[in-house]
Formats: C-alpha cells, structure tokens, sequence
C-alpha cells in the first residue's frame, strides 16, 4: 500500500516522471552503497535483534510520512530524504532477514519450498495492497495508507518478539570487518553458478523491474486512468508474482533449479514487451500478471540457489551480494528509466527494458551449459 501511495503522490506533486526515477533512486542507493557491509554485520551480530531494530525503524518512517501528508506539509525533497532513510533501514534489514529464513526451518530440503513460501506471502501482499491503496488513494488520499502501513508493524515486532531463538547460537565474530567482506567478495566472484546468477539479477533489476516506477505515467498517460488504475495494475504484477511463488513452493524435486532462471527471465521480458504495446487496461493487466510471474520465479529461483549453495558462515554476506544486484542495482535503473522516459517515452523505455531481459536470459542459457558438472545437486 505505502509503494502505491507513494509512487502516486510524488507523481501528484511533480507531474515528472523524471522525480519518479530520483526517488525511486534514493529508495534503492543505500542497497547498493551498504548492503555488503550489512551483509558481513548479519554473520557477526545477532539477526534476531537486527531484524527488530529495522522493523521498528521502519515503523518509525512509515508513520512520520502519514503525519507529513496528513498535515499537508509535505513536499518531494521529505519523500526524497525518507526514501533514502528506508533504503539505509532495508540495507540491513534484507540480507539479515534472508539468511535468517533457514535458522526458522528444521529439515534444509524444505528450505526451497520455505523461500518459495515466503514469497507468495509476500506476493499475497503485493496482490491485495495495490487495490486497497487505490481506492483509499481515491477516497482519503495518500496519508491514511502510510498510517495504515505504519500501525502494521506492530504485529510483525511482536512476532519476531515472541520467537524462540534459543537455539540459533548466533555469535558475535571477532575478526576485522573489513576482511571479512573480501573474503565474501572473493568467494562470490569466484564461483561461476553464483556470480552468473547475480550478474543476471542484476540486469533484471537495472533493465526491467524498474517498470514499476513508471506505472504512475502509465496508468494516468497511457490507459487515462486514476489512481484506481494503477492499483488494478501492480495488483495484477503482484498476482503473477504469487503465482509463480506458489508454482516454486509446489515442486517437490528441487534439482536443477537453476534451468528454470533464463525461462522465468524470458518470460519476463515477453510480458513487458507486450504491456508497451497494450492500450486496454484487461490486457495491461494480463500481461503484467505474466511479467509477475516471471519476475518472481527468477526472484525466488536465485534466492534458493544461492541458500542451498552457500557455506553457512558466509550466509550474510552472500545474501547481502544477492541484494545489491536485486535492489541495489534497482536506483540506476529507476534514473536509467526515468531519464529514458523523458527522452524516447515510457512506452518505448518499457520495451528497451524487455528486450534486455531476454538477451540477458539468452546469454545465461548459453552459459549455464559450462556450468551444469558443478550444479548438478541442486
């Protein structure tokens, strides 16, 4: 709800696709300026406590947004500064909270269906929040959804609260910080499956996911719709993305997962370059139900292959690698897709964007063939 609302209201305020593409930036800069560094405090501190100091962080922006909007003080320069704030907050929150999932299951084969899980969760989210966001938008305006979002964290701070954590043994490190982050560099730059899978997230992330920053210009633009429209749309995104979660959390054999990457990444592509062509909203919104898709099985896909993979004492800073090329990238693409916008248009930087992912995908099928002798357990 709070993405939609947010996203909404920058473009209320500026009318320029161009602030959509800046904020989007200074949500997704700290992900890629920190987010190693995070991932090397996640194996030395304990990522219980970390992740509730982000959660009640987070709480904290959401709620200081609602009451900026509410009291119509706000401006895009405070939605700039909070949007870095948050991305300072997930840089730790994302790589401590990803290598956490395993210390939560007791048997690791079931860690692929556990991630897959947790993502259609999420997706679940992202499914039902775009609609509800749209029509509060429509009815209170942009404030009442950051309240809204602000007030949920208390539910997740007293989840986390009421864990037993006993058992993680999560011990501090001694050795320098600095070290320790070269030695995850080198161990990710090193082996070829996870450099390669990364490389190609990372793509995705630059060329292709930041589609979602123009969704304001599209639905307004393009379909001449409201505030609803856009809802309907990131809904649609966020269906395909559950469905493709539920798709991974159903397989049983979790062998060769990483054949299934340059499909999703392709299929990915194929839908956004179908949504720059559509016109209708029924289509748009098929069509980003199959980028959804798409996006999320090469998500869910990679994160499960790095997870069952990895040493575990290197578990943080891995994850960290796997942020910064999923998120980290993602402020140069949403610059790249603004600053695109206002040269050739959004529909044709939304058809660069695809084209990219399939060459990508392509290149990686192509390369994952020299890669399979070393795969061959997962």
């Amino acid at each position: 709800m709070q993405q939609v609302a947010l996203s909404w209201l920058v473009y209320r305020l500026t009318h320029s696709v161009f602030l959509l593409g800046v904020v989007g930036f200074a949500g997704m800069l700290p992900m890629f300026l920190f987010s190693p560094f995070a991932g090397v405090l996640s194996d030395r501190w304990n990522r219980h406590r970390i992740l509730i100091l982000t959660q009640s962080l987070s709480m904290f922006q959401a709620l200081f947004l609602a009451v900026l909007v509410l009291t119509d003080v706000i401006t895009v320069w405070h939605i700039v500064f909070l949007s870095f704030f948050i991305g300072c907050v997930n840089a730790l929150d994302i790589p401590a909270r990803q290598s956490f999932v395993i210390y939560m299951i007791d048997d690791r084969a079931d860690l692929g269906n556990a991630i897959a899980l947790n993502s259609a969760m999420f997706n679940g989210a992202r499914f039902v929040g775009p609609s509800i966001a749209g029509i509060l938008i429509a009815l209170v305006g942009e404030g009442v959804c950051f309240l809204i979002n602000g007030l949920s964290y208390v539910a997740v701070i007293v989840a986390l609260l009421a864990m037993d954590v006993s058992h993680m043994n999560m011990e501090n490190k001694k050795t320098k910080l600095l070290q320790e982050f070269r030695e995850g560099f080198a161990y990710v730059y090193n082996y070829q499956p996870i450099r390669f899978t990364l490389l190609l997230l990372a793509l995705t992330s630059v060329m292709g996911v930041p589609y979602a920053i123009l969704m304001p210009a599209f639905a307004r633009d393009i379909l001449h719709g409201g505030p609803h429209t856009l809802g309907f749309l990131m809904s649609a995104s966020g269906a395909g993305a559950m469905v493709g979660a539920m798709y991974l959390a159903s397989r049983r054999d979790g062998r060769h997962i990483f054949k299934i990457i340059p499909m999703a990444v392709g299929i990915f592509g194929i839908g956004m370059i179908g949504l720059s062509i559509s016109r209708v909203l029924w289509c748009s919104m098929l069509l980003l139900l199959v980028a959804g898709f798409g996006m999320m099985t090469q998500i869910a896909s990679s994160n499960t292959l790095l997870q069952t993979t990895v040493d575990d004492d290197k578990r943080g800073r891995v994850m960290s690698f796997f942020t910064v090329s999923l998120m980290g990238m993602a402020p140069f693409g949403s610059l790249l897709a603004g600053s695109l916008a206002d040269l050739i248009g959004v529909t044709n930087t939304i058809t660069v964007g695809g084209v990219c992912c399939l060459i990508g995908g392509f290149l990686y099928a192509r390369k994952s063939s020299t890669m399979w002798a070393t795969m061959d357990h997962i």
